[in-house]
């Protein structure tokens, strides 16, 4: 049996920020909070979607103490924030950390027998749904708008924890190729290339069905065509990237991830390193190190990135072609090819413990050890 879960609404195209209001108006929700990470304040991001309300006459608080990856405190800060604002939903404009933020204070304010917020790592058994979120994506690359999944920073355990819960997604999504626009090309990149780690890992996790092959298929089309554009800014390749970011969270929130990201998650938290960064320089060496447990779908997977003659091909051909055609794509938008310079040997162990205690890991086609793991780290310094 496959269980789908999706939004209850979507809006997609320029100018979907506009509904905004209706939607607020139509859910009787009178007074939200704005989540936002100070950077998007800062440069007018989060202003167009204030405008919007501002111009409706919608009353509403501002929460901007977000981190890129945020923490455990930051999630408190939002509940105090929430409680006092006196709101009754979260309008979530930002990439994964706004989002990731505004699910676990939705989540908690809902359950507040969550209020420790490592409580919900992994499947909380929480009763009821979160406040009522309305999220606004400004990268093309988590999905978090539609997805049951989010991501907190334990600072002080020096790891990041993932959380798994049917009640977190957001009610409406808003994605609007405008509200993207803005992102520098770096950034643009790495997001884009942990769309394209959701799509690739969603395809061969073992969990995958045919429903969620069919979006990830899409996903991975649609991101190898679009984000070298998306990276030089030009408007066909945001509109691209939005919608195939959005389709690829359709189809990995629903069936998990691997070891990409399970090791992921604890290069970005011990480094500070931007998570899809992380996620893309792993992309390569997790795809080889899968290879085998994949069956046929690196052919499809080598047909999505736009190989020719796949048909043709072997099964060792085109899984190397395959993997090649992520590569390329990594190189021609600046991704670096390995972790020299940033991991550090006395940090391996660790890092291969937390990747093995990860969320994501056991929904990996191959199983693997701490000791493989470890060596996969090494294998990029």
């Amino acid at each position: 049996m496959n269980r789908i879960i999706l939004n209850e609404t979507s809006y997609h195209g320029a100018g979907a920020v506009k509904e905004i209001v209706h939607e607020l108006a139509a859910r009787g929700l009178k007074k939200p909070i704005v989540f936002s990470d100070p950077d998007l304040v800062k440069f007018g991001v989060t202003k167009k979607v204030t405008d919007v309300l501002d111009a409706a006459g919608v009353a509403y608080a501002l929460f901007t103490e977000i981190k890129p990856n945020p923490t455990i405190e930051n999630v408190k800060s939002g509940v105090e924030a929430f409680k006092a604002a006196q709101a009754d939903s979260i309008v979530a404009i930002g990439g994964g950390s706004s989002m990731d933020t505004a699910k676990a204070v939705g989540i908690i304010i809902a359950n507040p027998e969550f209020a420790d917020v490592r409580s919900l790592e992994g499947v909380a058994p929480t009763k009821f749904p979160s406040k009522p979120i309305l999220a606004v994506p400004t990268t093309a690359g988590t999905a978090a708008e539609v997805t049951i999944n989010y991501v907190i920073t334990d600072v002080e355990k020096r790891r990041k924890f993932v959380c798994v819960d049917p009640h977190d997604i957001p009610v409406v999504a808003f994605v609007d190729p405008e509200m993207m626009s803005t992102m520098p090309k770096g950034l643009t990149a790495f997001t884009g290339m942990d769309a394209l780690t959701h799509a690739i890992e969603g395809l061969t996790t073992k969990a995958a069905c045919e429903i969620t092959d069919m979006f990830h298929i899409k996903a991975i089309e649609i991101i190898s065509r679009s984000l070298r554009a998306a990276v030089e800014n030009k408007p066909e390749g945001r509109e691209g990237m939005a919608l195939g970011q959005y389709i690829a969270g359709m189809g990995f929130s629903n069936v998990g991830l691997g070891i990409d990201h399970s090791m992921a998650h604890g290069l970005s938290a011990l480094y500070d390193m931007p998570h899809g960064k992380a996620c893309a320089i792993l992309l390569p060496l997790s795809m080889r190190f899968n290879a085998e447990y994949t069956g046929e779908k690196y052919r499809e997977l080598a047909r999505a990135m736009g190989v020719k003659g796949v048909d043709a091909m072997s099964q060792e051909e085109y899984r190397k072609a395959a993997i090649e055609a992520v590569e390329k794509l990594a190189a021609d938008v600046g991704i670096p090819p390995d972790l020299k310079g940033v991991l550090k040997e006395e940090d391996v162990q660790f890092l291969a413990e937390s990747a093995y205690a990860d969320a994501c890991r056991p929904g990996n086609p191959r199983e693997c050890s701490v000791a493989e793991i470890a060596d996969l780290y090494r294998s990029l310094m």
